[in-house]
């Protein structure tokens, strides 16, 4: 539960930053921002994959086919939910509420609360950084997660008022919901060496992250959740 408390604080603290500033942050330190929460998203990613594998050189080669394996069968599980495009539509939604949102119209409660709890709840790093702060204690993910809502509520705030804060309710509703969840099952994952190919593959998503925000490689990450499913189940059955 840490990294969503963190996650809800950024969101508080961002609403609170966006409705009392004059000015928006420079182009130039959201530029070197963006700089440091791509290398850090690095980090925690690649690091939380390595962690998620152990054992001899043999070893790790089977539980890296694992995670390929499973990324591949979630990808395809994916794409065949339509994930990713559920997403989307929202998404969208969410885009044309804030283009239609205007300095003369601050006062939409419900537009703001709505589109907040849309951008900041049904992004996959929601779904990834709650798995692994109640698998594995690992806050870090969601630490991430909580700079980039923070910004975005600085943002929307001048457009939405204050709404848009408490759409930090529902984040901490449904983040919250899955690290509880994931903490129950973590004994019994952990009994049975379950916890780790979770973990490694949530890592190699997370970095997948940073992709997106260096603009490197458009990566339809929502379609990659059930990975999180398979890793496990594969893990079961390849003993």
């Amino acid at each position: 539960m840490v990294g969503t408390i963190i996650n809800a604080a950024a969101i508080l603290f961002g609403g609170v930053a966006g409705l009392t500033a004059k000015k928006q942050l420079p182009l130039a330190h959201q530029t070197a921002l963006k700089i440091l929460l791509g290398a850090f998203t690095v980090y925690v990613g690649l690091s939380a994959a390595w962690q998620g594998l152990h054992g001899g050189f043999l070893q790790i080669l089977k539980q890296l086919g694992i995670v390929l394996l499973s990324l591949m069968l979630g990808n395809l599980t994916g794409k065949l939910l339509r994930i990713q495009k559920s997403l989307n539509r929202l998404g969208q939604y969410a885009k044309q509420e804030i283009s239609e949102a205007t300095a003369d119209n601050r006062s939409r409660f419900s537009e703001g609360f709505i589109t907040g709890s849309i951008l900041f709840c049904l992004t996959p790093i929601a779904v990834l950084g709650s798995l692994q702060d109640g698998l594995g204690d690992n806050f870090k993910p969601l630490a991430a997660k909580a700079v980039m809502d923070g910004l975005a509520t600085m943002a929307f705030v001048s457009a939405f008022g204050w709404g848009v804060t408490v759409a930090v309710i529902p984040v901490v509703a449904w983040q919250g919901t899955i690290s509880l969840l994931a903490g129950l099952a973590r004994p019994w994952l952990e009994k049975y060496s379950l916890s780790d190919p979770i973990n490694a593959t949530a890592g190699l998503l997370v970095f997948c992250v940073a992709l997106i925000i260096f603009e490197l490689k458009k990566i339809e990450l929502a379609d990659y959740l059930p990975s999180l499913i398979y890793a496990p189940l594969l893990t079961w059955m390849w003993r």
